[in-house]
């Protein structure tokens, strides 16, 4: 039995749950940090390291969908962990299943080994599963009025490293050849480091557990027949429109933004351009997070999850008819980041409070499993879709899912979702 299950079965004070929630999300904000850094340098080195080890630069894109499935694949066992363990556990669990990911890629590229490396990116996306986990980890104990806003400064976090991380591959290749590591594996040094100084993190800082002092609070509230912020009833419609709103959103998303760098090579720009378009789509996946949990805490969720249907309309239009321009494009994808920011912070939130405890984390799992996987096949799909009818004719097919969460966002409201949830 952990130290967080021996605690007095009596629900803590209200104070002592703020002081406790305060405490949770700077250490999982800085926990993302961390992992975003060591997960932006994996994506940003991955694709040529298994172009270089494959041999072939068509096996290039299989790093990717290997890490992409083993988030997927990962996603569920976690939050059950989470559930029986609690978040302090899965958290470190996952980044050291990554940590092991990191380790192979290394040894696999020393060997001359793909599918070792292929095994190696499916155990890295174990570090991404954590990262997604977190942003329901800060809400675990967050009430009505500040669980988007929580959530989404855990979400916010993930900015700095992913800015940083790629930006690390030039001294990580200097670090790395003073090391005697293989080409191309120097910036991993920085993986680990953020790695280990993350599962630290997590075991040493994130007491008592948010999810188990969670657990504890529904349990006497149970007991005492007494209603909470944290303990609610089960809702499972709204819970099934959290997941599909959440997916739809990040499959449009990662569909348009795999195929832009493509396009806008196609169309005469530079890799300077590229990089540019792609780190603003970033800061608008990220950067305004707080703002549009501050947004979701106050006008509604499923009002936020439609705003963030708004952005997306706004970007898939704007790339259509302006396709043949970089900045029209540029544009497009700064829009499509607010989009998957502003309906994936509110979903996330309105899975969680739609949710009764006793569901709650196996949903969360699910619904980081089907974001994955949508994702995955979004960006396969997307390809051929492009080779058949442009990048216009991409932006248009896969507005259909916009047009499904709008449409679909009628019913829940009529189950009666409150102002706040």
């Amino acid at each position: 039995m952990t130290q967080d299950e021996r605690m007095d079965a009596a629900a803590p004070p209200a104070a002592e749950v703020a002081r406790v929630q305060r405490r949770t999300v700077w250490v999982l904000s800085i926990g993302q940090v961390l992992g975003g850094l060591a997960f932006g340098v994996t994506i940003s080195l991955g694709t040529v390291i298994a172009a270089s080890v494959s041999g072939d630069e068509s096996f290039a894109g299989l790093a990717t969908a290997a890490i992409t499935l083993g988030t997927a694949v990962l996603a569920v066992p976690l939050a059950a962990f989470a559930r029986r363990f609690g978040r302090r556990r899965s958290l470190a669990y996952g980044m050291a299943i990554a940590l092991v990911g990191v380790v192979l890629v290394v040894t696999a590229v020393r060997i001359d080994s793909f599918p070792l490396l292929l095994l190696a990116f499916l155990l890295i996306g174990a570090g991404q599963a954590a990262n997604l986990q977190s942003r329901f980890a800060a809400a675990d104990l967050a009430t009505d009025a500040s669980r988007a806003r929580d959530l989404s400064i855990v979400v916010w976090a993930t900015t700095i490293g992913a800015v940083l991380g790629p930006n690390l591959t030039g001294p990580g290749e200097k670090i790395g050849a003073a090391l005697g590591m293989p080409t191309l594996t120097g910036a991993y040094v920085f993986t680990l480091v953020a790695q280990v100084l993350g599962i630290l993190l997590y075991l040493v800082a994130l007491r008592p557990d948010p999810l188990l002092m969670a657990q504890r609070v529904v349990a006497h509230r149970a007991a005492t027949q007494t209603v909470g912020a944290i303990a609610k009833p089960d809702r499972p419609v709204v819970a099934r429109y959290a997941i599909f709103a959440v997916a739809a959103t990040h499959g449009v998303m990662v569909s348009v933004m795999a195929m832009t760098p493509v396009h806008l090579l196609h169309h005469g720009a530079d890799l300077t351009i590229i990089g540019i378009t792609i780190s603003l789509h970033v800061a608008g996946m990220y950067a305004l997070s707080p703002v549009f949990g501050i947004l979701a805490d106050r006008i509604g969720r499923v009002q936020t999850i439609l705003v963030g249907q708004g952005f997306l309309v706004a970007a898939l239009l704007t790339a259509s008819f302006g396709q043949d321009s970089t900045t029209s494009v540029t544009i497009a994808l700064m829009l499509l980041g607010l989009g998957w920011s502003a309906s994936t912070v509110a979903g996330s939130a309105l899975l969680t409070e739609a949710s009764s405890e006793d569901k709650r984390t196996r949903r969360q799992g699910i619904s980081d499993f089907t974001m994955s996987i949508v994702g995955a096949a979004g960006a396969i799909l997307a390809g051929v879709t492009l080779g058949a009818i442009g990048y216009g004719g991409l932006a248009l097919v896969v507005g259909v899912a916009v047009v499904a969460v709008a449409a679909l966002s009628p019913i829940v409201l009529r189950t009666g979702v409150a102002r706040r949830g």
